[in-house]
């Protein structure tokens, strides 16, 4: 006897858009389990994550700084999912975005620079970015490397690199000896949404780049391209579609998301360049992307939901000493049960029973 996976006929419309809904609620049974064996009140622990951050007016507005850089980084990934190219090294791109941006804010710093300062910041973040995407694509294009690999490698150039400059030239020389680069000037940071809180431009940034994605996608012969790309390999061969070509649009294109996401965040809430200026968005990006089904208003959605986990965990390590590492668990195991509904939408598991042939002797 052995249990194997077999290919369905068909795939079921409705199941694909419950599942992600099916995911979340086999995650949450079992974080409530997590929380039970950590000794922690389940339904407390529930409410911390996902009630409380709702009540509360600078909760909302965290919610909304977190899902910014997790909504620009996974539309870029979905377009890159769906031709069928595989980016897991968007956490890089997101870092040297904020170091490319960052060097014009530490080169300007108080020089009384003009309004084109944080312009000019973004355009260097997202050409950054999206040069730093070029290196796994040519890799892949030309030499058949797996951009898996090489993707995720360069995030630790990218990181290495960052803590470099921030522990040697840009460190600031009153910083205390801390990591830090000093406070950018007012013309380098984004402009906030709401006095008071940390609300900023970048969260419109992020929708206007939603709207673009669904008009590319939905609109435009280029959407249909890459479409076809990833859903049928060879029949967008035979419509003369090259896929060497979209694989390198792709990641450009995902890359300079990453990096304008980068100098938002760095030119935003943080305000200067330091170390861990990302929890993990690059990462955690890609279980947006998936979990809102490669789809632009999906994904908006889903980094909502994202940066509420971040935002709970942080008001339920405050308020129920649950460590703040739970939340990457809690994110990691949403992502496994995405796939795994994902791969019993196309496949199902079947028995099959090999044939027993007896020997018999001869006299």
């Amino acid at each position: 006897m052995q249990l194997v996976l077999e290919k369905r006929a068909e795939r079921s419309g409705t199941i694909a858009l419950v599942s992600p809904l099916i995911a979340v609620g086999l995650t949450i049974v079992t974080m409530v389990i997590l929380f039970a064996i950590l000794g922690k009140n389940p339904l407390l622990a529930l409410h911390a994550y996902f009630i409380a951050p709702l009540t509360d007016g600078y909760s909302l507005q965290e919610i909304a700084v977190k899902a910014t850089p997790l909504v620009m980084i996974a539309i870029g990934l979905s377009l890159c999912y769906l031709a069928n190219a595989w980016n897991i090294g968007a956490e890089g791109q997101f870092l040297i975005g904020a170091v490319a941006g960052s060097w014009i804010a530490v080169r300007t710093q108080g020089t009384d620079a003009g309004a084109w300062v944080l312009p000019a910041m973004i355009v260097l973040a997202a050409a950054a970015g999206a040069l730093y995407a070029l290196i796994p694509a040519i890799c892949k294009v030309r030499f058949g490397a797996s951009e898996i690999l090489t993707s995720l490698m360069l995030v630790y150039v990218a990181d290495l690199f960052l803590d470099y400059l921030v522990r040697g030239p840009w460190r600031d020389p009153h910083g205390f000896n801390f990591p830090t680069t000093a406070e950018f000037d007012p013309v380098a940071t984004v402009p906030l949404l709401i006095e008071g809180g940390r609300l900023h431009l970048g969260a419109i940034i992020a929708l206007l780049v939603v709207a673009a994605a669904a008009i590319l996608l939905g609109r435009t012969i280029k959407g249909f391209e890459i479409r076809v790309v990833g859903a049928a390999p060879r029949a967008a061969q035979f419509g003369g579609f090259k896929a060497d070509h979209l694989v390198i649009l792709t990641f450009v294109v995902s890359g300079a998301l990453a990096g304008l996401a980068g100098i938002i965040e760095v030119a935003g809430p943080v305000g200067h360049l330091q170390p861990g200026i990302s929890p993990g968005y690059g990462f955690t990006a890609i279980i947006v992307a998936f979990l809102g089904r490669l789809n632009p208003l999906g994904i908006l959605v889903a980094g909502l939901f994202l940066a509420l986990t971040f935002i709970g965990g942080e008001q339920a390590q405050i308020a129920m000493k649950i460590p703040l590492d739970v939340t990457k668990v809690f994110q990691g195991i949403l992502l496994f049960y995405v796939l795994a509904c994902d791969s019993l939408i196309l496949y199902r598991f079947r028995l099959v029973f090999p044939n027993r042939q007896v020997a018999r002797g001869t006299r």
